[in-house]
């Protein structure tokens, strides 16, 4: 993907100006019922990935885990490519290594944890669980082992990934006792408990044979065979699945679930991958980006569709193992400019929960949906990949997980009368009327009501006028209520905005570097206590926002 410099910075400008500009307020009305409950709550976002796996253990990337686990401690995972290449460890785009096993010159194998125990000890240590990929390729055991490490960068071709770390072993059997001298070692080291509650799965989007698989699609059951049985062996309630493939291949997944069946390989979750399509549409605006959200609600949806037709598999839980909108983080390009501002935030806000609501349509339980988004170690500032925090500097996007976050107990009916229907989304995106939309929870005497304001193109647009009803409240509201409100928009915990704001510094000084930070926090508004269960407030194109709604003391 070629990355065009002043393309990029005209889009990530227009951003700017997108979100700022304000015609006319539309008014919506929003309606939450207290009383009617509709199921628990799950966490679905609460998934992490990136192809760096060293960059976890850098001083930006130990602060961002940190940030992660903080969400919810105990219950974030972290899946990361690369965690048995060849190599000292020296983390690259779309690189990182460990040197987990290499062979005397006898050919007998050779085992060194030193790397990896340090990469999860860093997630451990900051409330974050592995969800482990077992992959790549060591170079002892590669069939194709030359040459080994790519030297891919932004702009060159996305091919020139797949070298030797892409192929199968040359003897299953070497593979096999690695895997189970690798899990054996994590029970050692971290205890049985603590590593049965961890996700075991195998490579990495298999069904690409041009990026990450140089074998057969058979050859690729079989790995995936062997490495369950010797997760197994060494933990033998070890949760393990797969198979972690791009998009909604069916015929891929299919095979996939054939062969599970056949070999009687055990199978405790499913998982796939799901990515939008972003787009930058010429126009008398200068262009703007355009996002996919449909055909990532689809692909997910068509995912959905081939499990549920499984008996034996249709109750299984499901982890999207990458959802995002677009398929490479370390990409960078026009179309690529939603990732710094609002636009990546209100993308994610309106996605999770329709695809979540999809899940449910099917009947299959959608346990997780993993953002492919973490930082780049020492790269410029806001410099378009898609990650969630740039040199330290947590960006919008990242609110909107902690906005998530505050969201607890039970969902509860809530309804937009400019809410773009979920099949009109599928369809076709959200390209007419703005999408204004809501999911609602209620946690004891704590209601928590999530709005958004979405579109798929990055254009200027007029407010949404929000009046809010809260019907059927507890008893404990009879002394009043009290609105708590976050918000993430072009004015609030919005740290691009900032940097924009200050000349886009390439290299900010202490005092701008401590003014991003800040601008990058999440604080409330000053709480306003009212006695009727309507509220009214704008919310800005682009803008997401969190009313966290209490009883007032007695």
């Amino acid at each position: 993907m070629p990355f065009f410099k002043t393309a990029l910075l005209t889009a990530a400008l227009f951003i700017s100006a997108a979100v700022t500009a304000s015609a006319d307020s539309f008014p919506v009305r929003i309606v939450v019922d207290a009383a009617k409950t509709q199921g628990p709550v799950e966490p679905i976002w609460r998934f992490f990935g990136a192809d760096e796996p060293n960059y976890a253990t850098m001083k930006d990337g130990r602060s961002l885990l940190t940030s992660l686990g903080a969400l919810t401690p105990g219950h974030v995972y972290f899946r990361a490519h690369n965690l048995l290449s060849t190599g000292d460890g020296t983390p690259a785009f779309k690189w990182g290594s460990t040197n987990a096993y290499t062979e005397d010159a006898q050919g007998h194998p050779v085992y060194n944890w030193t790397i990896i125990d340090h990469i999860f000890d860093t997630y451990l240590a900051r409330g974050v669980k592995p969800y482990v990929e077992i992959g790549f390729m060591p170079e002892a055991l590669s069939t194709t082992p030359e040459p080994y490490q790519h030297s891919w960068r932004p702009g060159l071709d996305y091919r020139d990934i797949k070298t030797g770390w892409a192929y199968p072993p040359k003897d299953y059997g070497k593979w096999e006792e690695l895997v189970y001298q690798w899990v054996k070692h994590c029970v050692e080291r971290y205890g049985h408990e603590e590593v049965a509650s961890w996700y075991w799965e195998t490579w990495n989007e298999a069904n690409l044979p041009q990026y990450y698989w140089g074998g057969t699609r058979e050859e690729f059951f079989k790995l995936h065979e062997v490495s369950v049985k010797a997760v197994r062996r060494a933990l033998p309630d070890a949760r393990v699945g797969g198979p972690d493939m791009a998009g909604s291949d069916k015929n891929f997944l299919t095979g996939f679930m054939d062969h599970m069946e056949q070999t009687h390989t055990p199978t405790d979750f499913l998982s796939f991958h799901a990515k939008g399509a972003p787009d930058f549409v010429d126009g008398p605006d200068g262009g703007h980006v355009r996002m996919g959200i449909a055909q990532q609600l689809k692909g997910a949806d068509n995912a959905f569709a081939t499990i549920a037709a499984r008996p034996a598999f249709k109750d299984k839980p499901i982890i999207i193992g990458e959802f995002d909108p677009e398929g490479c983080a370390a990409c960078q390009g026009p179309a690529n400019a939603y990732r710094n501002g609002t636009m990546y935030s209100s993308y994610t806000a309106a996605t999770f929960p329709r695809v979540a609501e999809l899940a449910q349509r099917r009947g299959v339980k959608l346990e997780g949906a993993l953002s492919w988004a973490f930082e780049f170690e020492d790269q410029r500032y806001f410099a378009g990949f898609r990650q969630l925090a740039s040199n330290g500097i947590d960006m919008p996007v990242l609110n909107v997980f902690r906005l998530f976050a505050q969201m607890k107990g039970q969902h509860v009916a809530a309804t937009s009368d400019h809410e773009t229907p979920l099949d009109a989304v599928l369809a076709g995106g959200v390209r007419g009327d703005a999408d204004v939309g809501v999911t609602a929870a209620r946690d004891g005497d704590t209601v928590t009501v999530l709005v958004w304001h979405y579109h798929d193109d990055d254009l200027a647009g007029p407010d949404a006028a929000v009046s809010l009803a809260l019907d059927h409240l507890p008893a404990a509201f009879r002394k009043g209520i009290v609105m708590t409100r976050y918000r993430v928009d072009a004015t609030h915990a919005n740290s691009f905005a900032a940097y924009q704001a200050m000349g886009s510094p390439l290299a900010p000084d202490n005092a701008q570097y401590a003014a991003l930070k800040a601008a990058a926090q999440l604080p409330p508004d000053a709480p306003v206590t009212v006695k009727s269960g309507t509220f009214t407030f704008d919310l800005p194109r682009q803008g997401v926002t969190l009313l966290v709604i209490t009883p007032a003391a007695k």
